[in-house]
């Protein structure tokens, strides 16, 4: 029994540590005609020079097999955009000290921080055609990562997110 708390308790924590995605589009974009794709060349990502080349490299790689073509002359342009956010850390220890007898009663409680902040990593990746009505579909990430990460992790952290978030393209419609 003790085992089956282990791995519940374990699935939901793993599963609340997840990629949040959220997407949007323009309602009247015919999808079926984006066929070839290319970077904006004065993107400013946000990311490191590394970062931004293995998220390139990642989503060039799940393109190609969604059926996308990388071009010099394209359908349309991508542009990739990150946001880093330090949260507040929520891991503390509670040291109490209390007393009380005859109606009469008092604590002192301090919280002692245990561990480091956490980092939350917001993605925002953006299709534009020029030549037509602009930005027709957008899907933004946040999602916490490790800033000391190995190059391999860094790889893996950026395929997890990319595949969930190009799940959404192109939208079904109704």
């Amino acid at each position: 029994m003790k085992r089956y708390v282990i791995i519940i308790f374990s699935t939901v924590f793993l599963a609340s540590c997840g990629v949040a995605v959220d997407y949007d589009y323009e309602k009247s974009t015919d999808f079926s005609n984006y066929k070839t794709y290319n970077y904006f060349t004065d993107m400013s990502s946000g990311l490191s020079e590394l970062d931004e080349k293995r998220l390139i490299r990642t989503l060039d790689a799940q393109l190609r097999t969604m059926g996308l073509q990388k071009s010099d002359t394209p359908d349309f342009r991508i542009d990739l955009k990150s946001q880093e956010f330090t949260g507040p850390n929520r891991s503390t220890v509670g040291v109490g000290l209390g007393g009380g007898g005859r109606n009469v009663g008092g604590g002192i409680s301090v919280g002692i921080p245990v561990g480091r902040q956490s980092a939350t990593r917001e993605l925002s990746i953006e299709f534009v055609d020029d030549s037509k009505n602009g930005m027709f579909w957008q899907v933004v990430s946040e999602s916490q990562f490790n800033n000391r990460a190995t190059p391999d992790q860094r790889e893996a952290y950026f395929s997890k997110v990319v595949e969930k978030m190009m799940s959404k393209y192109p939208p079904k419609t109704k």
